[in-house]
């Protein structure tokens, strides 16, 4: 039986059947965050994205590899030993039990000193240049790691506990109504940091909505998709899903190096969500997602060479611009009607962008469809 088929007590671990019991399983992993050095949202949520994602990476490829064994092929995982979750995070792992006979400490400087900057540098090396031996997605790794320099759980102790819980979560036993994604996760934790006056509950589109526009816009193979404001990933991730299970067995690899690598692209503006984003698709089999980090409507860019190659209109466009919001003169004056109203601006971007006998799927509030005046 695969590795990922069992948990630490070497019994295969019980299905998470619902949302509702994932959730749950998530909110415990995040009590005893709070108790370590990560008492917000604000916290947690980044602390969680990268230790979930280097888990279910572990499993994706595992089960990738045993497919490849099956038919013959060599497999070249994205992550290295001891680098790999399987070595150093579960249970059993062989780094994971020299660390924890080490001293106090090791645990933590093995994480902040050796396993962070070696995940670093598959995106940036340590003189500042691209790594240009990286594969697509161990660039897109790198860059989802970037921005966590260092652990922020305080006690060895926790995070062990932290790691073994997360080591729980199959990616074989939750079922395939409910089968796992960051963005299910995070519509919870975003949605509480919301709570809390935070602007995080903004960040995502339920499921059904997503799904209902995927199934009517209907993208097919060769189509280019993009969201300009993606949030989570959720359309870009929908939409790869749609377009994987039309494909089924008749796909060749061409077909499918096409659909991880020149698909899928997205512009994201918040630094807390860019990571989410591009760890959501990556976990969804999205080799490159092509996602842009920086302000859509003014067109500062925080980092860009993700995107390098992106076509200058797209065949189809998902997306759901974020409501209420107020853009400045910096904004405005990129657009033909110059209006403070983000909605307005994204409208008139997502004109611009639509190729010629493109079709766009497009969530707007009423006041937009029914304002007469957009002038603020």
């Amino acid at each position: 039986m695969p590795r990922d088929s069992m948990n630490s007590n070497g019994k295969a671990p019980s299905a998470i059947a619902s949302t509702q019991s994932l959730t749950a399983f998530v909110k415990s992993i995040c009590d005893i965050m709070r108790r370590s050095n990560c008492a917000s949202a604000l916290q947690y949520v980044p602390e969680l994205t990268w230790i979930l994602f280097l888990r279910i990476l572990d499993a994706q490829e595992a089960r990738a590899s045993e497919a490849a064994e099956a038919v013959g092929k060599r497999f070249a995982p994205a992550l290295r030993a001891p680098y790999r979750w399987q070595d150093w995070a579960a249970p059993n792992g062989a780094r994971r039990k020299a660390l924890e006979a080490a001293k106090i400490g090791d645990f933590f400087a093995f994480i902040n000193k050796e396993l962070l900057p070696y995940l670093h540098g598959l995106d940036v090396l340590t003189d500042g240049r691209p790594n240009p031996s990286a594969t697509p997605k161990q660039r897109v790794i790198g860059r989802i790691m970037t921005a966590v320099e260092r652990t922020r759980v305080d006690s060895e102790t926790n995070l062990r506990d932290i790691l073994d819980r997360v080591d729980q979560i199959s990616i074989d036993h939750i079922d395939g109504q409910h089968f796992f994604t960051l963005s299910q996760v995070y519509e919870d934790l975003l949605l509480k940091m919301g709570e809390k006056n935070s602007d995080g509950g903004r960040f995502f589109t339920p499921r059904e909505v997503i799904r209902a526009m995927g199934r009517t816009l209907d993208p097919r193979p060769g189509d280019t998709i993009y969201d300009p404001c993606c949030g989570t990933g959720g359309f870009l991730a929908q939409a790869y899903e749609h377009i994987a299970s039309g494909l089924g067995d008749a796909a060749t690899s061409t077909d499918l190096a096409d659909l991880k690598t020149k698909t899928f692209y997205g512009r994201e503006k918040e630094n807390l969500v860019f990571p989410i984003a591009l760890a959501n698709l990556v976990l969804h089999g999205i080799d490159q997602p092509n996602l842009w980090h920086g302000n859509t409507l003014t067109g500062a860019a925080t980092y860009e060479q993700l995107f390098d190659g992106a076509p200058a209109a797209f065949d189809v466009i998902l997306t759901n611009p974020p409501f209420g919001g107020k853009e400045g003169k910096d904004a405005q004056k990129n657009y033909s009607f110059e209006t403070g109203s983000t909605q307005v601006l994204f409208v008139q971007q997502v004109l611009r962008d639509l190729a010629d006998g493109g079709r766009c799927g497009i969530v707007l509030d009423e006041g937009l469809l029914f304002r007469t005046i957009f002038r603020t």
